[in-house]
């Protein structure tokens, strides 16, 4: 993994060097969202590094936070549309051998979508770097979160996890390699958190239902 990573530092490091930092960032947040073998600090951390080398300021960093913000919530766009999808198409050719109806989703998206609270928890979900973000995708999309909380709670939460990464790389360019992979191991746990979460839910709605019966 760690040669991945090194040959893909190289390549992206290349690719920055032809167009403007601000567009790669964009592009790259962008790609490494949808794409999920690529770490996800791995272009802010670079861009971070990047920035340092020209000696670019605070404010430069901020720029390079929210385009990255704009990527990344454009690629998790994608990510909900087919998690939505993929739990019409399960839940609608599956649900009778599983328990669960559409109905019983609808239920449980009501819930979620009922005040501030859900805001503030996806705000969270986004901010924290070893959360991952494609798996918080899926799940908002299978449950339904109302897309306008979905999408400025991504875009902000992902603009203070951009400006973490970005940091790090702005003051570690020498240990660049070894603090992505270090990231890259705590998001492994990240990943099962979040499916263990998604379990769960299939198995709130489940035991829900049989109560309501």
């Amino acid at each position: 993994m760690s040669e991945f990573v090194t040959k893909l530092t190289e390549y992206l490091t290349l690719v920055s060097n032809q167009v403007p930092l601000p567009i790669f960032t964009f592009l790259g947040a962008l790609i490494e969202e949808i794409i999920a073998p690529i770490p996800s600090p791995l272009v802010m951390t670079l861009a971070g590094s990047i920035a340092s080398a020209a000696s670019q300021n605070w404010i430069y960093i901020i720029l390079l936070a929210i385009t990255g913000a704009l990527g990344k919530t454009l690629g998790s766009y994608v990510i909900y549309f087919i998690g939505n999808k993929f739990e019409t198409i399960v839940v609608s050719k599956l649900g009778f051998f599983i328990g669960i109806t559409e109905k019983d989703v609808e239920k449980i998206s009501a819930k979620l979508n009922s005040g501030k609270r859900d805001d503030i928890v996806l705000f969270l979900l986004r901010a924290i770097p070893v959360i991952p973000t494609a798996p918080v995708s899926i799940v908002c999309g299978i449950l339904k979160i109302d897309l306008k909380t979905y999408l400025y709670s991504t875009f902000l939460g992902t603009v203070v996890r951009n400006l973490i990464y970005l940091y790090l790389g702005f003051t570690s360019i020498n240990a660049l390699e070894s603090l992505n992979s270090s990231i890259g191991s705590f998001e492994k746990l990240g990943y099962a958190i979040v499916i263990l979460i998604t379990i769960s839910i299939f198995i709130y709605i489940y035991k829900q239902k049989n109560k309501e019966n």
